[in-house]
């Protein structure tokens, strides 16, 4: 007999979860209640990095997957969990109406829970609906929890989050210190402009971090924030900031 063919939806909200664990953590709890109950996954739809609070239209990878279903006998779809349709609780119960009038069925490989169960079955309506509450419930501690822990960290350190700043990586503390030390003020004379800076780095052969280079913009922006980051990078012993 025929394995049952279906369809995967996964989607990560964020670009840290599209660098983490978020879409192979998805995969692998659909893959397993799949195997487990005879299905074989024929297409994957993947939603990279978008907020599960929009609406169908602004969803690209949902929109597919509404797009493969209409011109296919393919009737099922899986999903880690419920919250991966969607978060809030509202825009997830249109969505689910839109999957149940096509005649698709939606299963949380999570409990093996079918989330498009019709309006007339009371007590599975219920289950869904408080599933999809708890994600949303979940969802807002975590959120409530990291922004605790980034601002003790950002008390503690000055930062803890977005791209790192130049001096931060590798290679690039050496050519920060050049900079700080081309833009000190001498003695009875004017300070070195940015643009000189930036001309005096690329003769030395100091790198950007692009490859870049560099700009009188590049400069000065690098040292501005270095100015009001001080706990980033401390200047070399027994020098001044400018």
């Amino acid at each position: 007999m025929a394995a049952k063919q279906a369809y995967s939806y996964l989607r990560v909200s964020g670009r840290g979860q599209l660098e983490g664990d978020g879409f192979p953590r998805q995969r692998l709890a659909i893959d397993r209640y799949a195997r487990a109950q005879g299905i074989d996954i024929i297409a994957e739809f993947r939603e990279e990095g978008v907020c599960g609070e929009n609406e169908l239209q602004d969803r690209p990878g949902l929109v597919s997957l509404m797009a493969a279903v209409e011109t296919s006998n393919v009737r099922l779809v899986l999903v880690e969990r419920s919250d991966r349709f969607a978060r809030d609780l509202i825009v997830g119960e249109i969505i689910l109406a839109d999957m149940r009038k096509a005649g698709v069925a939606v299963w949380s490989a999570e409990g093996g829970v079918d989330l498009t169960v019709g309006d007339d079955d009371p007590t599975k309506r219920l289950i869904r609906q408080i599933l999809g509450a708890v994600a949303e419930y979940d969802k807002a501690i975590t959120v409530l929890k990291l922004r605790a822990a980034r601002e003790r960290i950002r008390k503690r350190l000055g930062r803890c989050e977005g791209r790192k700043p130049y001096g931060a990586r590798p290679g690039e503390r050496e050519t920060l210190e050049r900079m700080m030390q081309l833009r000190r003020k001498p003695r009875g004379d004017e300070r070195m402009s940015y643009g000189r800076i930036a001309k005096q780095l690329h003769a030395e052969g100091h790198a950007t971090r692009t490859g870049k280079p560099w700009t009188a913009a590049s400069v000065q922006t690098i040292l501005c924030r270095l100015n009001r980051h001080k706990p980033t990078l401390a200047p070399p012993s027994g020098e001044r900031t400018p």
